[in-house]
């Protein structure tokens, strides 16, 4: 008798199922829509916030442009307003020079907690 695995859905930073991010653009690492991490995501694109005009100009600044489309990687270039999976240490620091995006809980897969706690996150959530 053979058996069939069913991964366990991943969770978000609530414990709940993690919730899509933006499908237009189509973010995460993966480009499904979700901040889904694994092996090959060494940034560990958890965050799911919404771009602000202080955030980009400052991830620019640290040398990671994310206004400028690269179809090469199926990426559009983002601009303010626009949702997107980002690396956790990224938003981190981007917390401590107070610039950091509002997040969506839901949508911030529980990895994020490794990096960042959730008291940081909820000060920065938005609602829908």
């Amino acid at each position: 008798m053979t058996t069939q695995h069913t991964p366990k859905p991943a969770l978000n930073v609530l414990g709940t199922p993690l919730q899509p991010c933006c499908s237009s653009p189509k973010t995460g690492f993966y480009r499904d829509g979700f901040c889904h991490t694994g092996p090959m995501d060494m940034g560990s694109h958890v965050v799911c916030a919404e771009m602000t005009e202080e955030f980009l100009q400052y991830t620019l600044s640290r040398g990671n442009d994310l206004m400028t489309p690269r179809p090469d990687y199926e990426f559009p270039g983002l601009k303010p307003g626009d949702r997107w999976c980002l690396c956790a240490s990224r938003w981190g620091e981007a917390l401590l020079a107070g610039v950091a995006p509002p997040v969506f809980l839901e949508a911030c897969h529980q990895n994020a907690l490794l990096t960042i706690p959730l008291e940081a996150l909820q000060k920065h959530s938005m609602w829908e």
